[in-house]
């Protein structure tokens, strides 16, 4: 029998590179589904058929010179279709959407990372989503050194994790100081090096919010 929510939820999964949020995500994502749940997994950069032809600028043709201003449009305007035309649709249809990266990675990476004018990156975001917020944001916090062995250990590094450790450092910093601000709706999971710890404090925190959700008026 499927299990019914009063309403949608928005959960998104943050974190530095080799943080493990596709893994956890979509395994998060399955046991849900076994549970009864409608639940919608998603992405970001990507999403849509014009998200994945962006994704394929941002990430894929390290030849393309671009500058940050470039990029973050282009982050944004991927994220404006995927929320028009597959996150907010999905949560008010009354599914768990739970999305690999969204408005935070932008405030992490470009804000933070690349050092833009946040005001501007949070006015053009604003525009992008509408005004739609995560209920959750799961953070899987690991440290640079790690994180970076552990995406490349995946295949050829994309334009991200190709840049210097000074970088990552700072996107690292900038998630865990969104989370001091924004404890309510970020939580900071530290990755452990069995994947099974992690993914059960993941479950936990998520679990937790739906059970809420099934209650709430």
């Amino acid at each position: 029998m499927a299990e019914e929510l009063r309403k949608g939820l928005f959960i998104t999964f943050e974190g530095p590179e080799g943080s493990g949020k596709s893994t956890h995500s979509r395994r998060l994502s399955g046991e849900l589904s076994a549970d009864g749940y409608d639940v919608l997994h998603t992405s970001e950069p990507g999403g849509t058929s014009l998200g994945e032809k962006i994704r394929d600028l941002l990430l894929q043709k390290k030849e393309i010179s671009m500058g940050p201003y470039a990029e973050l449009f282009l982050f944004e305007a991927d994220r404006a279709q995927h929320v028009r035309e597959v996150i907010r649709p999905g949560i008010e249809s009354g599914k768990i959407v739970i999305c690999d990266r969204f408005n935070t990675a932008t405030f992490a990476y470009q804000g933070y990372g690349l050092g833009l004018d946040m005001g501007l990156v949070k006015t053009v975001d604003l525009a992008a989503t509408e005004g739609l917020c995560p209920e959750l944001t799961i953070l899987l916090d690991i440290d640079v050194a790690t994180g970076l062995q552990r995406a490349g250990a995946g295949g050829e590094a994309d334009r991200m994790e190709t840049r210097g450790d000074d970088f990552h450092e700072k996107v690292r910093g900038g998630y865990l100081d969104m989370a001091e601000q924004d404890p309510a709706r970020i939580k900071v999971i530290k990755v452990r090096d069995d994947k099974d710890q992690t993914y059960q404090l993941v479950k936990e925190e998520v679990y937790a919010l739906v059970e809420r959700y099934k209650g709430s008026e």
